[in-house]
């Protein structure tokens, strides 16, 4: 009977996205590719901030960030400044990106990037960095399900089945993200949104309170648990400096956040939508974090970091740990299927497109390249070890993704910069970043803690503004990047900039 709840419990929700989904459903199979990339730009401020929520928040949120605050105490905090820090670039970058996108069909991060250096090279090295950093995280978010079905089996279902009912699910779920592209995605991020940062807020408050009050209250945790690594520690003191700062940098670098940008009715709707974003991050991500600290003391979560989420919600019932799960899957599925989206676009728009020469205009190539990504990801969910401690995939990605920064901030925020800047800076950050990750997986005691991503940044942006001051930009490119800043600043130029720019 306790089974029957959990999954009829999942199986409910699924059905009300789906019926969510259909009825919202407005275009037929003549739909553009840029409707398809981008939801027709149409969306006001609250369809807007529960989009960037649920793509910003995923399922691991509640699993891997829990278990790391659960096992390494109040250094869990970290994505939450990180989290607030991306969401003042969140106002800064929403002038400039959703202008230029909205002009120009801009459909990508990889496309705005191709725009302002000019550049098809930009194009293809900024979008195959994105697919091959963010993919880790669709494969991350298929393998957090396995907790929620073994979680709410209880005991039913081993693992080993768990994982395969897990991926099972997310991949039904993305029949609808290859079919109705970015506008599907975000309208059920707006249900996703509630069921697992409203409900999820009020599950871990609750639960909280009931620790505090029984006998698992902060006093009760170890003292280790109420520090951060300083001089001397195994991890180094810059070690918490280089998560907040890979983090608040790297978040405007995954695909599918920064298309966001180009969903959104316009630059007010993203600067108003920032303001609303940053207070559920602050309250969710604090509420969850001080649960999973408090939770720290139950049997078991020492022993399953990972788990602690669930741990605790059995204190509330079948009732309780079912919602649970329920807002894992609801921030699961808004996450994956906004990656897949992302990036299946991507693929089509940035690598397709430029190799074949042509602007892809079908939108059937984008649900192609969703699908092909989609079996890609299960596969890999399946053939790769269960969940368990997934925050260090999660931050060996960032490693990866945050070598876009300076071609992206630099980029928007500075004319100067090169094409051949931007591909030299992108590909030794990366490269980079892949060989200290290799050697150093946490930090590097050598270097005060710095993770490999932020070693990697420094060499980046040293040899993006070395090229860029070396090699400057000639007469005719800087005319145009002129163009680009002109359009922005002085609307009654907009016709003349817009007839005389071209995208690479």
């Amino acid at each position: 009977m306790q089974m029957l709840i959990g999954y009829g419990g999942v199986l409910i929700f699924f059905l009300i996205i789906i019926y969510a989904l259909e009825k919202s459903h407005k275009t037929d199979g003549s739909g553009s590719f840029s409707e398809y990339a981008t939801g027709g730009r149409s969306f006001g401020s609250f369809y807007s901030t529960m989009a960037f929520v649920n793509t910003w928040l995923p399922g691991t949120i509640f699993i891997s960030f829990a278990g790391f605050a659960a096992s390494s105490g109040i250094i869990g905090f970290y994505y939450v400044p990180y989290s607030l820090l991306a969401v003042v670039l969140m106002f800064l970058l929403a002038k400039p990106v959703h202008m230029w996108g909205k002009a120009f069909d801009l459909r990508t991060q990889a496309d705005l990037l191709g725009l302002r250096y000019n550049s098809k090279t930009v194009r293809v090295v900024a979008a195959a960095i994105g697919i091959i950093a963010s993919f880790p995280w669709i494969v991350l978010g298929m393998q957090s399900l396995t907790l929620v079905f073994t979680h709410l089996s209880f005991g039913a279902v081993s693992a080993t089945t768990a994982v395969f009912i897990g991926i099972g699910l997310i991949v039904a779920r993305q029949i609808w993200t290859i079919r109705f592209g970015a506008r599907g995605v975000i309208v059920s991020d707006m249900i996703q949104g509630i069921a697992a940062y409203l409900i999820g807020t009020l599950i871990a408050l609750g639960l909280l309170v009931w620790l505090t009050t029984n006998g698992h209250g902060f006093g009760q945790s170890s003292s280790s648990m109420f520090t951060i690594p300083g001089p001397g520690s195994e991890l180094g003191p810059l070690y918490l400096f280089s998560l907040i700062v890979t983090g608040a940098l790297g978040g405007w670098c995954w695909p599918d956040i920064f298309v966001r940008l180009f969903a959104s009715r316009s630059t007010r709707t993203i600067q108003k939508s920032a303001v609303q974003v940053a207070p559920i991050l602050l309250i969710f991500g604090t509420s969850i974090t001080l649960l999973a600290l408090s939770a720290s003391t139950l049997p078991g979560v020492q022993e399953s970091p990972d788990a602690v989420w669930f741990i605790a919600a059995e204190v509330g019932g079948v009732l309780v740990v079912t919602l649970a799960g329920i807002c894992v899957v609801a921030a699961t599925m808004g996450n994956v299927g906004a990656n897949l989206q992302a990036l299946g676009a991507q693929t089509a728009n940035d690598i397709v497109g430029v190799l074949q020469e042509r602007r892809i205009e079908n939108h059937r190539i984008g649900q192609l390249t969703v699908a092909i990504l989609t079996i890609l990801a299960a596969v890999f969910a399946v053939s790769t070890t269960k969940s368990s401690h997934l925050i260090t995939l999660a931050m060996t990605s960032y490693q990866g993704i945050v070598q876009l920064a300076p071609t992206i901030f630099l980029g928007i925020f500075w004319k100067r910069g090169t094409a051949a800047a931007a591909v030299c800076s992108m590909i030794s950050g990366f490269v980079c970043a892949g060989v200290l990750q290799w050697y150093f997986p946490t930090s590097l005691p050598q270097l005060e803690g710095l993770t490999s991503g932020v070693v990697a940044l420094a060499v980046n942006f040293a040899v993006y503004v070395t090229i860029t001051l070396l090699l400057p930009a000639n007469a005719a490119e800087r005319q145009r990047v002129n163009e680009l800043y002109l359009f922005i600043d002085s609307p009654q130029t907009k016709s003349t900039a817009k007839s005389s720019l071209a995208i690479s």
